[in-house]
């Protein structure tokens, strides 16, 4: 018998791959892509960008008047210099974009921090001044305290006065203590806590003498470096940080209370063996 013949076969779409469709695809992600970068780069971010600021010798003058006053007992003349140092902020306004962030990112003479982290109190320029006013009046009264604390006089008897207009928070309290006991006390051997250098620094205080950490060291070491001094006394947590672009020729000396960063100025005027990050 004849083969039968075929059934005939029911017909297959073939799928026939569009062409046109990954490389639309492709350029609507990249131009979704390019107009996200170009949105972040013109719209003001959330950060400042701080700058290396003044110094200030704590037993020196400011506008023409002593730093630090002290009444009721006997004031050394010294020799050296005790200077804070302090960073200076864009304003709680400013506009900071991208170019701004990535600029100050490569940077070694400015940084880009959180606008949180630097005003974290207030939303305008007058709240934020009368913030870090109070603070460093707060500052200033713990350091008087922690410093006649230390030499063991009475704050009854002995009155301490601190004056420096325009600079806020409460980052030169360490400074402050160490202005007080070189003048009342010197390095209680007849000469300088300081041993005519120029010693900077940077630290908050309590009445108890423990320092603190302050942010910004690294832009304050700076500073320092640009006004004479070789030393840095900076929180000991805070080694780590100071080291990060450290000027050539500034020593850095870690502190952890006001008792400990005297021993240090002690030892390093005569000569001795101190401490380093």
């Amino acid at each position: 018998m004849p083969a039968a013949p075929a059934a005939p076969q029911d017909p297959v779409a073939v799928k026939t791959p569009r062409r046109g469709r990954r490389p639309l695809t492709l350029v609507l992600c990249g131009a979704l892509v390019v107009a996200l970068f170009a949105v972040v780069a013109i719209v003001p971010l959330p950060f400042s960008v701080t700058y290396p600021g003044s110094t200030a010798d704590v037993l020196g003058e400011a506008e023409g008047q002593p730093v630090i006053t002290v009444s009721g007992a006997p004031v050394r003349e010294t020799e050296g210099e005790l200077r804070l140092t302090t960073i200076v902020a864009t304003g709680p306004d400013a506009t900071i974009r991208l170019s701004d962030v990535i600029s100050g990112y490569f940077a070694d003479d400015r940084a880009v921090m959180p606008r949180s982290s630097v005003y974290p109190v207030g939303d305008s320029t007058r709240e934020i001044r009368e913030h870090n006013a109070q603070q460093m009046r707060e500052s200033q009264d713990t350091a008087a305290a922690a410093a006649l604390s230390y030499l063991g006089m009475d704050d009854s008897d002995v009155s301490v006065e601190l004056n420096l207009p325009d600079v806020g928070g409460p980052s030169a309290g360490l400074l402050f203590s160490l202005g007080v006991v070189d003048l009342l006390a010197g390095d209680g051997r007849g000469g300088d806590l300081t041993g005519g250098r120029v010693i900077a620094g940077t630290g908050t205080i309590e009445a108890d003498g423990t320092v603190g950490p302050v942010g910004g060291v690294p832009l304050k070491t700076r500073a320092a470096a640009r006004d004479g001094a070789t030393v840095f006394l900076v929180p000991r947590d805070e080694c780590s940080d100071a080291q990060a672009d450290l000027p050539d020729g500034l020593r850095l000396i870690p502190v952890t209370t006001l008792s400990g960063a005297v021993d240090d100025l002690r030892a390093l005027a005569a000569g001795e063996s101190v401490p380093s990050c």
